[in-house]
């Protein structure tokens, strides 16, 4: 079966946008917002209704899938999963070994979406706006504030924390992964996805993967009608929570406070630093900054043309 251009490219942003969502402090829908399927994304997983459920049941498969604009989320989602089954090992083993290079090309992806979408609010510098980001930067400031805690590993708690884990996905500048790991839940649920054939894993996957669904499905709605609704002010509290994300993703941290749980380590609390000295790593990483810029402002350039 040949792919379609739309296609490709659809699945390519897909598989960004999972490369993403492995890594605890980056969003995928931050990537979603740069490569202009944000909106599309919302809508077509809030069509999930009482008329898409109708067609199912009556084996209307064709119908239920144009409804569900499947031709645009199908290849989404494929890239999205593909990301997560085949960079996991990667992205761990750049965020163990080389994290301050990782988390520079991030930081300039982040810093460069951040005026990208600040640009899709009209007159973004009233007031009214410019409280509303301040708002959101507050709010995601706060959030990848907190302290990573034990939490129970009981059913309904884990089908909870897919329900907020997901909400946290599609939301620009606030990570899934950094929302599991808050909640204790990080290593539970990765565990479980490197050995998913067991069956404790299999338990552990169902019932996360149930509670992603609820939370998407719910939380979807509201996203769409917010968008369709009061796009500007919507947009301008996801601007504030990028900005506010920007404490997570800084390259260079100090421990603070660390805590060794089930045989790895967990760091607490860390604290924001400049580089000590401009060395030929701090070099590479500023130019990976900029390289970050410059792919987000290529990625502005080819939406806009089309």
């Amino acid at each position: 079966m040949k792919l379609s251009k739309e296609q490709l490219g659809l699945g390519l942003r897909g598989f960004a946008m999972g490369m993403a969502d492995i890594v605890p402090g980056v969003s995928g829908g931050t990537v979603a917002l740069i490569t202009g399927v944000y909106d599309r994304l919302i809508t077509s997983i809030s069509s999930v209704n009482k008329e898409f459920i109708k067609k199912v049941l009556n084996l209307d498969v064709k119908g239920a899938l144009l409804h569900l604009n499947a031709p645009f989320l199908i290849p989404l989602v494929c890239g999205i999963f593909l990301a997560i089954l085949s960079m996991s090992r990667v992205m761990h083993f750049m965020m163990g070994n080389y994290s301050i290079q990782t988390w520079s090309l991030f930081f300039g992806l982040i810093l460069a979406s951040i005026v990208f979408v600040g640009k899709t609010v009209e007159n973004i510098f009233t007031s009214k706006h410019l409280a509303l980001v301040a708002v959101g930067t507050a709010v995601g400031y706060a959030i990848v504030s907190l302290i990573p805690v034990e939490t129970p590993e009981s059913l309904p708690f884990l089908f909870f924390s897919g329900c907020i884990a997901i909400c946290a996905m599609i939301l620009p500048g606030i990570s899934g992964s950094f929302i599991l790991l808050i909640l204790g839940k990080y290593l539970y649920v990765t565990s479980a996805l490197k050995n998913p054939f067991s069956t404790d894993s299999i338990t552990i996957i169902i019932i996360f993967a149930s509670g992603c669904l609820v939370g998407l499905l719910s939380f979807s709605k509201l996203l769409n009608y917010l968008l369709k609704n009061f796009h500007n002010y919507t947009m301008c509290v996801l601007t504030g929570f990028m900005i506010g994300s920007m404490k997570k993703i800084w390259p260079w941290k100090e421990v603070i406070e660390s805590k060794v749980i089930r045989g790895k380590t967990h760091v607490l609390r860390e604290a924001n630093i400049l580089p000590v000295e401009f060395n030929s790593e701090v070099f590479f990483a500023l130019s990976l900054m900029i390289i970050g810029i410059i792919l987000v402002l290529l990625l502005e350039k080819i939406s806009t043309k089309k």
